[in-house]
């Protein structure tokens, strides 16, 4: 298979060098078992990735289970990761296999690994060393054969010398390293990615693919992206669903853009023309201006939400109980009255979400 048919394959877009490279190491390492450990910033396709190696691999045919530790409340992680039996803690009422039984023989892929407590980054080595863990609650070992794939946007060595991290876990995870660029640095390939989120938005909603302009495309191309393919996926997105004749210019996008950071551009972000013409310097200005008119409304948006937020604070002070009442309430309409997920939402026991319920009246 050559790296195109791999790309192709696995929807991983880009024709720059960065993205080629990357590539060709995956298809290196993806047909072994060696753990693999993988950098970028939020928003680049870390799982795109993961699910590229996993797809490549002797385990295709089993499961790839994908766990964000940053998204699961710490109280709660040892036992997504691992089981539980029945009994054994508050809220226990079945037996209940974990992500790394639901896995077995195939791919667990950790998403932001730097976010897991130190107390479970200890039994996470244990398991991958030994191949064995033990459910919460169970007398008896459980053997498992699983390659983990493991991804982070922080600098794990700085979180290890910070002791936020195991350096023998950082160890054994980092046997394979890459670092998936941010847009910014490969921006040959924002053009190939606005026009495939372009068609792929517009087949999905079975409308009509606008036309980008090349002034539009300038703009994606000239921007940094601090969110990366994810933001650029929202921002063509947004400016299909807003739009009304069929054709995105540069009006479709300004709107949608972050203002930038001086460090990364002291042009807040404008096309830089080479050779200009007397249409380009036109372009420059309008361009100027319309960033001025942006930063303007941005800081009127503002000035208004901080004024409504004094007077909301000035008109109404609830008791803390009240607020505490209404939180659970919100939590019960988020879940749709599960209880479990909605203690799980407020970060408390099911023990004691269930006691403020009773003292609550609800």
């Amino acid at each position: 298979m050559t790296i195109s048919q791999f790309q192709d394959q696995f929807g991983i877009i880009g024709k720059s060098k960065e993205i080629k490279d990357l590539v060709d190491i995956i298809m290196q390492v993806a047909k072994s078992d060696i753990s693999v450990l993988i950098y970028g910033e939020s928003g680049t396709g870390k799982e795109v990735f993961a699910r590229a190696i996993h797809g490549y691999s002797n385990r295709a045919n089993k499961p790839l289970v994908s766990v964000n530790c940053g998204a699961i409340p710490e109280g709660i992680l040892e036992s997504e990761l691992f089981g539980h039996k029945k009994g054994s803690f508050t809220g226990a009422m079945e037996n209940r296999r974990g992500y790394f039984e639901i896995a077995d023989e195939g791919t667990l892929f950790l998403d932001e690994i730097g976010e897991m407590p130190l107390t479970t980054q200890v039994k996470l080595l244990r398991v991958i060393e030994t191949k064995e863990f033990m459910r919460i609650g169970a007398e008896t070992v459980t053997n498992v054969d699983v390659r983990i794939i493991a991804a982070t946007n922080k600098d794990l060595q700085n979180e290890v010398d910070s002791k936020r991290f195991r350096e023998d876990l950082f160890f054994r995870l980092k046997a394979v390293t890459f670092n998936i660029p941010p847009l910014r640095k490969r921006k040959g390939d924002i053009e190939e990615l606005a026009l495939f989120f372009l068609k792929s938005y517009s087949e999905g909603n079975h409308i009509t693919t606008p036309h980008i302009t090349n002034e539009a495309m300038d703009i994606l191309k000239n921007y940094p992206w601090p969110g990366n393919i994810r933001e650029l996926k929202n921002a063509i997105e947004t400016a299909i669903a807003l739009n009304k004749n069929g054709t995105l210019d540069e009006f479709s996008f300004l709107p949608l853009l972050r203002e930038i950071d001086k460090d990364i551009s002291n042009q807040r972000n404008l096309p830089v023309f080479l050779n200009k013409t007397p249409e380009d310097a036109d372009r420059e200005l309008m361009y100027r201006a319309l960033f001025e008119i942006k930063k303007d409304l941005i800081e009127l948006k503002d000035l208004i939400y901080r004024r409504q937020d004094e007077i909301n604070n000035i008109d109404e002070v609830l008791p803390l109980a009240d607020v505490e009442k209404n939180a659970i309430v919100k939590a019960l309409e988020k879940t749709h009255g599960n209880k479990r997920m909605a203690a799980r939402l407020l970060n408390i026991s099911e023990r004691t979400f269930y006691r403020k319920m009773k003292g609550y009246e609800l």
